[in-house]
C-alpha cells in the first residue's frame, strides 16, 4: 500500500514540491485516508461473515481496492522526482537520501506494531496462529514472511495478516531506483522522451500479468510467489505513468474519471474478478482482477496528480479530500492500517461480542475506528518523520 509516500514527504522524495501546489497535495493526503478506510471496511466485512453473501458480499470484499489505491500513490509520488529531474533537465535524486527516508517512514511505526501485536497475541488466544514465534517474528519484522512455501501455514500472525502489501511496497522501494535508471537512463538515453518513456512504463506493466501467468502454470516457485512485487507491478506503474503525464500538461477530470471507476468497479465485483480473496486460485479471475484494479486505482489518483498546466484542481472532489478530517484521516492513514486488525478483533471480542464471522458490518466499523484512530495518532506522533 502507498503506505509512506504523505504529503509531508515531497521534500523526502527528491523535490516533489517544485511541482505541485500545497492544496494538491493536500488532496493526495485525503485520498489515502479514503484508501485507509476501504481497508478497514473490507476487512470488517470478512470478519462478520458478509463476503459469501452474493454480490453485495463481492462488492465488499472488493474494497480491498484501498491497497492498489496506495500502491498507485507510491508508483506517483516516489517516481515523479525522477521524472521531474528528466523534464528540467536536473540531478537524479540521490538514492541513498531516497533510502534513507523510505526506511525513516516506514519501520519504527512498523516495529512498534509488529512487537505489539506479538506482545497482544501473547495473552490472547483468536484462532491459529502459525507466525507466532521466534523464526515468525524475525520474517515480520524485517517483512520478510511472504518469501516462503505454505505462507498461510508458516509465518502468517494474527494481526498482521494484512503486512503482505506493506512486504510489496518494501519490494517496490527497492526495485524504483533500478527501474528509473532502465527507463530514464537506458531506455531515453538521459533525454526527456516522454513517448518512449510511457512506452517503456507500459512494458513494465506487462510484467505482472506474465508473472501471474507463471504462479499460476508452474509448481516450482513457493506458494508465496503470489503476492511478491511483480504480480502487483502494475499498480504502482500506474501512478508511474500519472508522474510520466504531468509534466506535459495533460488534464484528468474527476466528472469522467469518477464515473469511469465506479463502473468499472461494479463489473469487477461480479464473479469475472473470481472469489473474494487477495490472490485468486484461477489464472483468468486472476488476470480481471489485476487489470481492473490498475485501472480503478490510477482514475481514483488521476484527477488529484493531472491538474494542467494551470496548476488548478478539479472542483468539489479535490476540495472535498483536501478538508481538515479527510487531511487528517490521510495524515495517519498508514498507522490505521498498521494496526487496525488488532484493533478489529479486541473491539468484536470485548466490546461487541461477536462470534466470529456474525454481526454488523458497519457497528464493527465504527467501532473500531473510534479504537483505531485515538491510538493511530499517537503512534503517528511519536514514530513520525520530522521535517
Amino acid at each position: 500500500m502507498s503506505l509512506s509516500a504523505r504529503s509531508d514527504d515531497v521534500d523526502d522524495v527528491g523535490g516533489l514540491e517544485s511541482v505541485t501546489t500545497t492544496r494538491r497535495v493536500a488532496s493526495l493526503t485525503g485520498i489515502r485516508a479514503v484508501a485507509a478506510l476501504l481497508v478497514v471496511l473490507t476487512h470488517a466485512a470478512y470478519t462478520t461473515g458478509r463476503y459469501p453473501q452474493g454480490y453485495a458480499g463481492l462488492v465488499f470484499s472488493r474494497m480491498e481496492i484501498g491497497v492498489p489505491i496506495f500502491f498507485v500513490l507510491s508508483g506517483y509520488l516516489l517516481f515523479a522526482p525522477w521524472v521531474n529531474a528528466a523534464a528540467t533537465a536536473g540531478p537524479a535524486p540521490s538514492v541513498r537520501r531516497y533510502t534513507w527516508h523510505r526506511v525513516r517512514r516506514i519501520m519504527p511505526a512498523y516495529v512498534v506494531t509488529v512487537l505489539a501485536a506479538y506482545l497482544v497475541y501473547h495473552f490472547r488466544t483468536a484462532g491459529p496462529n502459525p507466525g507466532h514465534s521466534w523464526e515468525g517474528l524475525l520474517r515480520n519484522l524485517t517483512l520478510t514472511q511472504i518469501y516462503t512455501d505454505d505462507y498461510l501455514y508458516s509465518f502468517l500472525h494474527q494481526g498482521l495478516t494484512q503486512m503482505w502489501s506493506l512486504a510489496v511496497e518494501v519490494a517496490f522501494y527497492v526495485a524504483l531506483p533500478v527501474l528509473a535508471y532502465l527507463l530514464l537512463v537506458v531506455l531515453c538515453r538521459r533525454r526527456w522522451q516522454p513517448r518512449l518513456l510511457l512506452a517503456g512504463l507500459m512494458a513494465v506493466a506487462l510484467v505482472s500479468p506474465a508473472w501471474l501467468i507463471l504462479v499460476h502454470t508452474v509448481d516450482w516457485l513457493p506458494d508465496g510467489a503470489r503476492l511478491w512485487l511483480p504480480g502487483y507491478l502494475a499498480w504502482f506503474v500506474g501512478g508511474m505513468m500519472l508522474a510520466a503525464l504531468r509534466p506535459l500538461g495533460v488534464n484528468a477530470y474527476a466528472l469522467v474519471c469518477l464515473p469511469l471507476a465506479v463502473v468499472c468497479y461494479l463489473i469487477v465485483s461480479t464473479p469475472i474478478g473470481g472469489e473474494p480473496t487477495t490472490s485468486p486460485a484461477e489464472l483468468r479471475d486472476a488476470l480481471v482482477k489485476s487489470a481492473f484494479y490498475a485501472v480503478i486505482a490510477t482514475l481514483v489518483v488521476a484527477p488529484l496528480a493531472l491538474v494542467g498546466r494551470g496548476g488548478g484542481q478539479n472542483g468539489l472532489y479535490a476540495r472535498l479530500l483536501a478538508s481538515r478530517p479527510m487531511v487528517f484521516l490521510g495524515e495517519i492513514s498508514y498507522e490505521i492500517f498498521l494496526i487496525h486488525l488488532v484493533t478489529m478483533e479486541v473491539v468484536m471480542v470485548e466490546f461487541l461480542h461477536y462470534p466470529i464471522y456474525t454481526g454488523s458490518v458497519w457497528l464493527l466499523f465504527a467501532g473500531t475506528l473510534v479504537v483505531t484512530v485515538p491510538l493511530a495518532w499517537v503512534l503517528h506522533r511519536f514514530t513520525r518523520v520530522r521535517v
